[in-house]
């Protein structure tokens, strides 16, 4: 799938958009807003704590623009459905190379 210019894309996150995802989440990090990790995990990490069917990039031109994704809360019955969710975006300024 493609984006017309300027037209924004949500798709499925693949793994080769992690150095990109990886990339909002550090933005995040660093503002101290957005959420308490200290560090952006590493892929083999993200991927196995993540709902692989709840994890979508919003893309325009080739380029990230942001990501969401899901995390069970808890592998107790009780808590079956119940996710953590995060969205994160690029910070404002953002132009793609």
């Amino acid at each position: 799938m493609s984006s017309e210019a300027g037209a924004v894309l949500i798709r499925p996150m693949r793994p080769e958009d992690w150095p990109e995802v990886r990339a909002i989440f550090i933005e995040g990090i660093e503002t101290g807003q957005a959420t308490f990790e200290a560090a952006a995990p590493e892929w083999e990490k993200f991927n196995a704590s993540r709902l692989s069917d709840h994890r979508f990039v919003a893309e325009a031109s080739g380029h990230v623009l942001g990501w969401t994704a899901v995390s069970p809360v808890s592998a107790r019955p009780a808590y079956a459905g119940v996710v953590e969710h995060s969205v994160y975006r690029r910070m404002a300024g953002y132009a793609p190379a």
